[in-house]
């Protein structure tokens, strides 16, 4: 019966941390304990799905985000402070530290106060840039919420998420209009390839700095599809950092809550739904990559003496040694982590995954091609001829797409030359024929000019008289 008992609780165990492939020690910093009530939803929600949290304020002194070394959370929720900072525990090299390690953060901002310098700080490190006031709210006067911000329109009403390129997989779709109140607007840098917006404002938004008296907008910071509300950074070590641009959004009466749209029509939110596509892309639930088998082989076996006989040419699994201008088949298996389980890899039509044999450039690039599935993985493979080129190369998969973990993979080999008894002989090579029949030719002329000059000695004439003086 012990074991029983013993094997029920690692299964539950095994339920708690499967959501989550990067973990699910969550702290929250809210700096008012009263504001949690707000957000109970938000926090349940969180909960269900097996993550533990951990309720501090910024101002905690015993607050630490390091122990030994080591992280001693796996994700952090940042509310906005009221005050001016977060404190001496979360500061912007600390949390860049805590990102450097592998550490997930969804950062919130708020329009009813003025982000702290230490957040734009933090934020200008990643080139995501808030107004020069950070006291800039959205707005727009085609898309609001007519019943709650009938004057100010500063309650966007949005569609979901569309896709951001035709070869990138939408994780953020939902159903209904998403309700983002007083939102602060962002704009991201054009350089970074690892900067990407979730959700867009509409292009008749425009940013509205709260503390400027005149009814319009003059030269503002951003306007239209410039404006990014919800940002994304992914760092090179697949760690995640979320911009929410209004924590307004999470509150409880923003969840399913009905809107009226300037068409008079009513409908629910999705802000319940789209919260939780937004922490799970975040916290590593979703668009995580994991490689499964990589394997590379001789397609044919070779035909070499049996005095010379290598790894390669008998058609083993995963040779060290190949040799030059003979055709190898490589394979690798890749899965989706999903929430709680893994599921087989789909690439999108207009995207391709692709196989580079590089030694200092690539000497072939070619596309990877579903060949058959796993329980749970995606094989992809191709076949190619080496290049005539002796040296170490290696089998290399190098695959990073906006919202997807990176992955790159990369085994080494050495390609050889031909063996002294491997080279194919004269005569099976067309292209030496000539020469072939030249020599052949030139030995047959002189055995024959020998024989004729052996043969075609001339004759001795004799005279008959006698030798006069």
């Amino acid at each position: 019966m012990r074991w029983l008992v013993s094997f029920c609780a690692l299964a539950l165990l095994g339920l708690v941390h499967a959501l989550s492939s990067a973990g699910n020690r969550l702290l929250v910093v809210i700096e008012e304990a009263g504001d949690r009530d707000k957000y109970s939803q938000f926090w349940g929600d969180l909960d269900v799905r097996g993550y533990k949290l951990t309720f501090e304020s910024p101002k905690n002194e015993n607050l630490a985000l390091f122990r030994h070394g080591e992280r001693t959370f796996d994700h952090i929720i940042i509310l906005p402070p009221k005050s001016k900072g977060l404190g001496p525990s979360l500061t912007p090299n600390i949390l860049l530290q805590f990102i450097n390690q592998n550490g997930n953060i969804l950062l919130t901002l708020s329009g009813e106060s003025p982000t702290p310098a230490a957040i734009a700080t933090l934020l200008l490190e990643l080139d995501i840039h808030l107004s020069p006031g950070r006291s800039s709210v959205v707005i727009d006067h085609f898309n609001y919420d007519a019943s709650s911000a009938p004057e100010k329109h500063d309650v966007l009403l949005l569609p979901p998420p569309s896709p951001l390129r035709p070869d990138v997989k939408n994780y953020f779709a939902t159903q209904g209009l998403i309700a983002f109140p007083r939102a602060v607007p962002q704009e991201l840098g054009n350089t970074s390839p690892y900067l990407a917006p979730i959700l867009r404002a509409k292009s008749t938004a425009y940013s509205y700095n709260t503390k400027n008296e005149a009814e319009t907008a003059e030269d503002p910071f951003a306007v239209g599809e410039q404006i990014s509300l919800v940002s994304s950074m992914q760092a090179r070590n697949s760690a995640r950092f979320t911009v929410f641009g209004s924590v307004e959004a999470l509150e409880n009466q923003w969840f399913n809550a009905k809107v009226k749209g300037l068409d008079g029509k009513e409908s629910k939110t999705a802000n319940r739904a789209f919260a939780k596509k937004v922490t799970a892309w975040t916290f590593l639930e979703t668009g995580v990559l994991k490689v499964g088998k990589v394997e590379h082989r001789l397609s044919v076996t070779g035909q070499g003496s049996s005095n010379n006989a290598s790894l390669a040419q008998l058609g083993d699994l995963n040779p060290k040694i190949y040799r030059i201008k003979t055709d190898v088949t490589f394979n690798i298996e890749l899965s989706e982590y999903s929430y709680d389980h893994l599921l087989p890899l789909t690439i999108p039509s207009a995207d391709a995954l692709q196989l580079e044999f590089t030694m200092l450039s690539p000497f072939h690039r070619l596309n990877l091609k579903p060949i058959s599935h796993t329980v749970n993985g995606t094989v992809f493979s191709t076949t190619f001829r080496l290049p005539d080129q002796h040296g170490i190369f290696a089998f290399r998969v190098n695959y990073k797409r906006p919202f997807l973990t990176n992955v790159d993979v990369k085994r080494e080999v050495t390609v050889r030359h031909f063996a002294h008894d491997e080279w194919p002989r004269s005569w099976r090579i067309s292209a030496g024929w000539t020469w072939i029949g030249g020599v052949w030719i030139t030995i047959i002329g002189w055995v024959a000019f020998v024989a004729v000059w052996l043969w075609s000695e001339p004759a001795i004439e004799r005279s008959s008289g006698k030798k006069t003086q």
